[in-house]
């Protein structure tokens, strides 16, 4: 029977050597399928669990699957992260050249953009295939203080052996995620490397510490965004009537005139100076203005004809809905719990009452408050194809639901009992038969359960 889990960061701070001993036993022996004498830590074999029931191999080398030069300029280019590259370097680096660890920063799936670091251990970083264009997502290297982040979307530090992939046992990394102050979508992932007896514990508090900062550095540079596009809008509302915003080029508002205040308004995924229609507000005129937009509302805020709505669950960390129009279209991406309120709703189509989500969602069908709450904000953006009394989509709404291709994805990370027994259900169906691509489906009647 194995025994709990040791104090890692304690034994890696005393005795180094001893550390990567008792790792490299507990990692041979859960990943044969024997009881360890010393237990893996919760959150390290929750992810060798993972890995184990994808297939991935760990003997495998990780140094594959580099990004051309050109597709890492673009994701660098198209990353926040990039305004506040001087103080992570400066924050990671302070010794700089001479630093013993490696510091990374990698987008949002994973993928290494930017590698900075003492020669000697970049060169061995390379050799573990830890370079720029680099895919270090779990599914793919494994347990890493990158790919773990970007699945947990916590600071997470692997030491040694931990690591699921043979290759990097000599490894320790540290890894913070960094999101958007603004709407907490996930930005990227900071991470300190080196081999394990240079690494000491407290580093996972640091780079924590240095993701926090990021945070704020990339807020102060929106508000600063915004008052610059405010200065720039007041004189041009002052002289306009009717309905109208300014906003920046995500749709985040920094004016408004003849209307009730929205923070963010969702744009088409490219637009354009024109008319085009907009969840809320309707019928509208784009016009560009400095780094943003000016949006003249029209008197009919209809929706599309003939909209179809596509809700894609199939990127348990992307989810997101899409509505498609004659001449117009637009996605908005989801955040968990509208993610799961949309599922139910997509699989319920004669519809599910405030108590009946809450009991769905919480287990609690008293909390019929904080679901009203999270369907007025759906609203927000859906609201022209939602009914209420009970909340459904309308029964002229064409849905279709995407999901991933294996049941257990299903919003892996929901403790909603109605998704949590949907994935299991799942699960039982589909196995033992062997899946390919993604589960696609029209949802047009209730689910059963």
């Amino acid at each position: 029977m194995a025994k709990e889990p040791v104090d890692v960061a304690e034994l890696v701070a005393v005795d180094p050597a001893r550390a990567a001993r008792v790792l490299d036993e507990t990692r041979a022996a859960t990943l044969a399928g024997q009881r360890a004498r010393v237990a893996p830590r919760p959150v390290i074999g929750k992810s060798w669990e993972r890995l184990l029931r994808g297939g991935l191999d760990p003997e495998q080398d990780a140094r594959r699957g580099l990004l051309a030069r050109e597709e890492v300029e673009r994701r660098r280019a198209a990353s926040p992260l990039r305004h506040v590259l001087p103080a992570l370097w400066e924050g990671l680096l302070p010794a700089g050249d001479a630093a013993p660890h490696v510091a990374v920063v990698a987008d949002a799936e994973g993928r290494v953009l930017w590698r900075e670091g003492g020669a000697r251990v970049l060169r061995r970083s390379d050799g573990l295939g830890f370079e720029v264009g680099a895919d270090w997502r779990e599914d793919a290297a494994g347990t890493n203080g990158v790919g773990t982040v970007v699945v947990l979307r916590r600071p997470v530090q692997v030491f040694g052996s931990e690591h699921f992939l043979r290759a990097h046992a000599s490894w320790t990394c540290a890894g913070a995620p960094v999101t958007d102050p603004r709407d907490g979508r996930l930005l990227g992932v900071v991470n300190v490397s080196g081999p394990l007896e240079t690494m000491h514990p407290a580093s996972l508090a640091w780079v924590g510490s240095v993701a926090r900062l990021a945070e704020a550095w990339l807020r102060e540079l929106h508000m600063a965004s915004l008052e610059r596009l405010r200065a720039v809008a007041a004189p041009v509302l002052a002289r306009l009537a009717g309905r109208v915003l300014v906003v920046d080029a995500d749709g985040r508002t920094a004016a408004v005139t003849g209307m009730p205040y929205t923070p963010r308004i969702p744009l088409p995924k490219s637009p354009s100076a024109g008319l085009v229609w907009l969840p809320e507000i309707g019928l509208c005129s784009l016009e560009p203005l400095a780094d943003g937009w000016l949006v003249r509302a029209g008197a009919e805020p209809a929706p599309y004809e003939g909209a179809r709505i596509v809700l894609d669950l199939t990127r348990p960390r992307r989810c997101s809905v899409t509505v498609l129009g004659d001449g117009d279209s637009w996605t908005h991406e989801l955040s968990p719990r509208h993610a799961e309120l949309l599922y139910l709703l997509a699989v319920h189509r004669s519809g599910r009452s405030a108590s009946q989500l809450a009991g769905a969602v919480f287990g609690d069908p008293a909390r019929k408050v904080t679901v009203r709450a999270e369907m007025s904000r759906v609203r927000r953006y859906l609201g022209p194809f939602l009914e209420h009394r009970p909340y459904r989509f309308g029964e002229d709404t064409d849905v279709e639901l995407l999901l991933p291709d294996d049941p257990a994805d299903l919003l892996p990370h929901s403790a909603a009992p109605a998704v949590r027994a949907a994935a299991v259900r799942g699960a039982v169906r589909a196995a033992p038969a062997v899946r390919g691509g993604a589960c696609r489906h029209r949802a047009v009647s209730d689910a059963s359960g």
